[in-house]
């Protein structure tokens, strides 16, 4: 074991871990240069710590919002050319609901395995990546890429850094892309540490209190600054942008608004507040929209036990029916720590409430949780599900309209007199846990939240809302330095959850635009800080290397900083700084593989190269007698990371690194795309975008495993595009008919079958839009039917529908008539080949950008775009794309993101120069 240092106030290690010495010798260092032959190798796809990684084990996805799912094999192989595909851009607040992601898309999910054990290329290899359809995996060519764009970023580092020293001395040194002047660096001491920093950075790691992200704000605020009243600058009239998000004038048709729209509140062209930590002067909301109470099974569904049905206390009974309700959700209630979490539950509500009774009332001791039978509950549940989805449009809108009045005094808050859009203002219902990846609590039960839990934060001035009535808030608090309007702590993990405004608000929006330009202000720091870091790998004192190798982790491969745990009560997640000896492992003599659990428990697995001397490093910090459970980084933690990096720039911390990588790598590429392709369509214009952005989200390690539907998808796609070519094949037949003439002149190969298209296959189509056609006439009938009995007119008879369905018949016939002659009539007014050669080529066009769509999904089924776009890489670039190729902002971001970022769309407007 190491010496320790003898500082009175230095904490001492942990009692079962093994400390790393303070310094390194000579000796020690020369010792890690020989290269063990026999270690050379190892495994490939082999998790040291987790299992094997393969199809099986990785065969999952990410739901809308996050939950995973197993899984699984495309159903059926009838023709379908409908694509029913989820979008990446999904508003969050629907993505919740469906169980994410989209969407999700978690940016800590395991990069996939290398192919043929083949490794990823050396961080300094700097051939330029080929557009090429081979079969190198795409994260073994953008680590090609980027080496490149780390030369450039060191390149404009350095021009900042000239011009920064040009500048008056006196004055502080300014962003050439920002009118907010950067932060002085901090004064230096000679080991690279800040000279404000603590004394024992060369000391033993701490034990520190976890982050604070989850405590209550107003734990969290400094001591208040006295507010200071700004004056509003005068808004600026901007051509309206194609796809804009700026709000229409006149009456609003969102629900809880007033009837004249307010003026658009342009926070961009205010002036910088003097305090900007206080976030409001005067706050007003009407509190939070409770869960609804639970209405008891009706008397014959209950729950069996050992093939008898038992009687249950109505709280247990609600239990139960989390349960029951969810069991097509396979990957949950078939999971085996769900069930057994959920069991030992369910047995403490029954112990708490009187047990089960069987129908004479006698006592029923449960047991086993292999005997209980909760398929009458799911039978019910679905039932009622299926109802609901069997309504009619006028029962659905009526249903939409209540909710939307009943939900209207919460959406809304005023803030500083203004509106503001509330994000989630619904407590979130009683139900069972299930987390993400391999949770240890998922199957717990999440508890109804009552209000007496619930604290408010208000204006001091408003008017507080009532709670329940024969109930009471938690407290009533006036903190205006928190921009949350109500808080509250959840059972399972002890999370404080918090209602907050919209992305869309004021606030929000600021948040992300101060956000980026953090970022931005990095790239003037970046050059000295890698050559620091890089410096000090090689430094004789212990912390300095650990700290080094931890920036150069976190830099390279965007690991997160990682947090202490408290492993009896939460999930075993990690980040770079809180990594252990079992989750590297380092086979000679440069790879490291990476297997942990990070964020949300999202199983974090991958396999690569790094500089030699950080592959010594580690080996370094796994000398025994480490063990497991032992810190990798035992004389580092995240707070004293984050103190250092303060050094160089004020408020620098180890997550502006994932920003800045993402932002700076998306403007490289970019500015890398040939102004010629100005003349692509929208298709493929859209794709090099996402090309661009794949390639920073495999960089940043936002990976997910290929989606359970995306076989049935890519399946889908294919028959449209198949359908359009029988489409096309018809059309051509229809110009013989017009012209028996032209097929001398064409030539026989233009009438020629396609050769993706087989007789079989035809018939299967031909049956599919024979239904279609069904389909749709009978819809159009029904809904025809609903408007006049709206309007109290008499409903057209079913024998209006039989003389209608006739078209189908018709079609049915004609498909038969071709099949048998391989001869198809002309069908519209006065076919000419003139229009029918018109309808081949927009065919052509048709099957073009199809094919572009299914190759862009395709690549990105293993990549989350969404993560990328809406969370690291700078809105502003996206404009700019959309500003110089002339692709309407609609294609990139749905309008939820354009209401997000409507200060980027805003502030870039017609630019095509902007940079990062």
């Amino acid at each position: 074991m190491g010496s320790v240092s003898s500082d009175d106030d230095m904490p001492l290690a942990k009692s079962n871990g093994h400390l790393s010495n303070a310094k390194i010798s000579a000796a020690e260092d020369r010792a890690l240069d020989k290269i063990d032959s026999k270690a050379r190798t190892s495994a490939p796809g082999l998790s040291i710590r987790n299992g094997p990684v393969d199809d099986d084990s990785m065969e999952v996805d990410a739901g809308p919002n996050g939950v995973k799912r197993k899984s699984r094999s495309s159903i059926g192989k009838a023709v379908n050319y409908k694509d029913d595909s989820d979008s990446d851009d999904a508003p969050m607040a629907k993505r919740q609901k469906q169980i994410k992601k989209a969407d999700s898309d978690s940016d800590d999910e395991p990069i996939s395995k290398k192919k043929n054990g083949r490794l990823p290329p050396s961080i300094k290899e700097t051939s330029v990546l080929e557009d090429s359809d081979d079969d190198q995996p795409l994260g073994a060519k953008l680590a090609q890429r980027k080496a490149e764009i780390e030369k450039a970023a060191a390149k404009e580092s350095k021009a900042l850094q000239a011009k920064a020293k040009k500048a008056t001395p006196k004055k502080a040194i300014k962003d050439e892309s920002d009118d907010e002047p950067l932060a002085k660096p901090k004064k230096r001491v000679s080991n690279g540490t800040a000279a404000s920093s603590s004394k024992k950075a060369n000391g033993v790691k701490k034990e520190e209190p976890e982050s604070d992200s989850d405590a209550p704000i107003a734990n969290k605020a400094k001591k208040p600054a006295p507010a200071t009243k700004t004056k509003a600058a005068p808004a600026k009239k901007t051509p309206a942008k194609r796809g804009s998000a700026t709000p229409k004038k006149g009456k609003s048709e969102e629900p809880g608004e007033d009837e004249e729209e307010e003026e658009e509140y342009r926070w961009w062209d205010e002036p910088k507040k003097e305090d900007d930590s206080i976030k409001w002067t005067t706050l007003e909301h009407n509190g939070v929209i409770f869960a609804d109470p639970y209405k008891p099974l009706p008397k014959h569904v209950k729950l069996y036990y050992d093939g008898k049905p038992v009687n249950l206390h109505v709280e247990a009974e609600e239990v139960a029916t989390y349960f029951g309700a969810m069991l097509n959700s396979t990957h949950n209630v078939e999971n085996p720590v769900f069930q057994k979490n959920f069991f030992e539950d369910f047995k403490d509500i029954l112990k708490k409430t009187g047990g089960a009774k069987d129908q004479n009332g006698n006592k029923v001791d449960i047991k086993e949780f292999s005997k209980l039978d909760f398929k009458p509950i799911f039978e019910y549940y679905d039932g009622l599900s299926q109802a609901r989805k069997n309504r009619s449009s006028a029962e659905k809108k009526a249903e939409k309209a209540e909710k939307e009045a009943r939900e209207a005094p919460y959406m809304y808050c005023k803030w500083d007199g203004r509106k503001e859009k509330v994000g989630n203002m619904r407590v979130e219902p009683p139900g069972l846990f299930r987390g993400r990846g391999d949770h240890p609590k998922t199957g717990k039960v999440k508890k109804r939240v009552m209000p007496e839990q619930i604290t408010i934060n208000i204006g001091k001035e408003a008017k507080v809302p009532e709670p329940p009535p024969g109930h009471k808030w938690k407290a009533v608090q006036h903190d205006n330095k928190a921009t949350w309007l109500a808080m509250w702590q959840e059972n399972i993990n002890g999370n404080y959850k918090y209602v907050m405004l919209a992305a869309t608000s004021a606030t929000k929006q600021q948040a992300d635009y101060k956000k980026f330009e953090k970022a931005r202000q990095l790239k003037l720091h970046i050059d000295r800080i890698r050559k620091d870091y890089q410096r000090d790998l090689k430094s004789d004192v212990m912390a300095d290397r650990q700290r080094a190798t931890a920036m150069y982790l976190i830099d390279k491969f965007a690991l997160r900083a990682g947090n202490e745990k408290d492993t009896d009560n939460e999930a075993e997640t990690v980040g770079c700084c809180s990594l252990k000896y079992e989750h590297i492992t380092l086979p000679e003599p440069d790879v490291v593989i990476f297997d942990f659990l990070g964020k949300d428990s999202i199983r974090f697995y991958n396999r690569v190269e790094v500089d030699r001397q950080v592959w010594k490093n580690l080996k370094m910090f796994k000398k025994p007698p480490k063990e497991n459970g032992d810190d990798i980084f035992d004389r580092l933690t995240t707070t004293q990371l984050n103190k250092h990096l303060s050094s160089y720039m004020e408020g620098l911390t180890a997550k502006v690194f994932r920003t800045y990588n993402a932002s700076w790598t998306m403007s490289q590429l970019l500015q890398k795309i040939p102004g010629n392709k100005k003349n692509l369509s929208d298709h493929e214009k859209l794709k090099l975008y996402n090309d661009c952005n794949r390639e920073v989200a495999v960089l940043c390690n936002h990976k997910r495993t290929v989606g359970a539907g995306h076989e049935a998808q890519m399946e889908k796609m294919g028959d449209r595009i198949k359908g359009l070519k029988y489409q096309k094949w018809r059309t051509k037949m229809m110009m013989l008919d017009v012209d028996p003439k032209i097929k001398k002149k064409k030539g026989a190969e233009f009438f020629a079958l396609d050769e993706d298209l087989d007789e079989e296959w035809i018939q299967k189509h031909q049956v599919f839009l024979v239904e279609e056609e069904r389909k749709k006439i009978t819809k159009k009938f029904e809904k025809e039917n609903e408007k006049r009995v709206a309007e109290k007119e008499r409903p057209l008879p079913e024998k209006e529908l039989k003389d209608r369905l006739k078209a189908v018949s018709e079609l049915e016939a004609k498909f038969k008539k071709e099949n048998k002659t391989k001869k198809v009539e002309a069908e519209g007014r006065n076919p000419t080949v003139e229009k029918l050669q018109d309808a081949i080529e927009k065919l052509d066009k048709r099957i073009e950008a199809l094919k572009i769509q299914a190759t862009d999904r395709d690549n990105n089924k293993e990549v989350a775009l969404g993560t990328s776009k809406i969370n690291y890489i700078d809105p502003r670039l996206s404009v700019v794309f959309c500003n110089k190729f002339n692709l309407g902002i609609e294609k990139v971001f749905a309008k939820t993101l354009r209401d997000k970022f409507k200060w980027a769309i805003e502030q870039v407007g017609e630019d095509t120069t902007w940079e990062f």
